[in-house]
């Protein structure tokens, strides 16, 4: 669960390693339960706040593995931005199809409403197996890093965040 502590579900913080805990730590936004990938877990308050402001436009990246094949229509409707059907509004997102395997691809969001990746599919006639984050504004997730690990992020990484 991204959160500092749950009386029901282990969190993001339990998955911290004893040497990287200190007072304070707080998960940087949050996942869906089954959603894999980048957490940005912080006890900068302002660097949060920067992270996740919407006025900041910082872009997020998903890999998407899905139950049926992209489309040009469905990459066309999430350019134009997605209405869902209780009428909460998408801004234009990037629907990138994988060359190789038409029921996978990139979406790229600048937003991040409740389970927003997962409800732009289903508005297309789609349904999410796997979701994994893969990237915040340009810091990417590092490939060798093992699912459910952590490390420290260099400084210079965090000012990747907003480029």
């Amino acid at each position: 669960v991204s959160a500092t502590s749950d009386r029901d579900e282990p969190t993001v913080i339990d998955l911290v390693p004893k040497e990287f805990r200190r007072k304070g730590i707080f998960p940087a936004g949050r996942l869906d339960k089954d959603t894999t990938g980048l957490l940005i877990i912080t006890d900068d308050g302002e660097f949060a706040h920067s992270m996740l402001s919407p006025k900041k436009h910082i872009n997020k990246k998903y890999v998407a593995e899905l139950d049926g094949e992209v489309t040009q229509d469905m990459v066309d409707n999430f350019k134009r931005g997605i209405t869902f059907r209780d009428g909460t509004e998408c801004l234009p997102a990037t629907l990138i199809p994988d060359e190789n395997n038409p029921e996978k691809a990139q979406v790229i969001i600048g937003e991040g409403k409740f389970h927003q990746v997962k409800k732009m599919f289903i508005t297309q006639g789609l349904r999410v197996k796997k979701l994994k984050r893969v990237s915040i504004g340009g810091f990417v997730l590092p490939e060798n890093l093992p699912l459910g690990q952590c490390r420290p992020m260099l400084e210079e990484e965090k000012q990747l965040i907003f480029l």
